[in-house]
């Protein structure tokens, strides 16, 4: 699996894109409940597949809200956490999407999650092609890893990733599996 989730902007907490209302998110641990059938409901990935069991996913929530706004899978390594998958809700994507901020968040989680295992916040992902690459670069300060497994490796160092957390506000559980 190969990122694709577009960072549209890096805020503390999303933005409503019809009225630019400001409101505060939250994440926990996805249940299975959360990830049953999305494709169904017009996500493009297939949340409750047996390659995300071992993984960690985290939904994105606007506070007092059980509405999901997006999720990541996070699997803990050795000394960083890999980012296996990022997926805005079907409705905060395109133009008329329904709220801003979405992709940094998620990024943002599994940094967070780096941070509290004492990774210092370093993650690394498979982005899908090389306009992504360089979108990652722009906007988390990511670097392109040589690698044999994957074309467009990515990293975010400490510095970087403690510069992304600095932005935002965001509440959340990071209880893992560690099945």
């Amino acid at each position: 699996m190969s990122l694709d989730t577009i960072i549209d902007k890096l805020t503390p907490c999303l933005i409503e894109a019809s009225t630019g209302k400001i409101l505060p998110t939250v994440f926990s641990l996805a249940t299975t409940e959360d990830v049953t059938n999305l494709p169904a409901k017009g996500w493009n990935f297939d949340w409750s597949d047996a390659e995300l069991a071992k993984t960690n996913i985290y939904k994105l929530l606007i506070k007092g809200d059980d509405t999901v706004q997006g999720l990541i899978s996070a699997e803990i390594g050795k000394g960083a956490v890999f980012v296996q998958l990022t997926e805005s809700a079907p409705h905060n994507l395109g133009e008329n999407k329904k709220y801003i901020g979405v992709g940094g968040h998620l990024f943002a989680i599994a940094m967070r999650l780096s941070e509290a295992l004492g990774f210092g916040g370093y993650i690394y992902f498979d982005a899908k092609n090389m306009e992504l690459v360089e979108h990652y670069q722009k906007t988390l300060g990511a670097d392109r890893v040589v690698s044999r497994i994957h074309d467009y490796r990515m990293e975010v160092l400490e510095e970087n990733a403690s510069a992304v957390m600095e932005q935002y506000t965001l509440e959340g559980d990071l209880h893992v599996n560690r099945s």
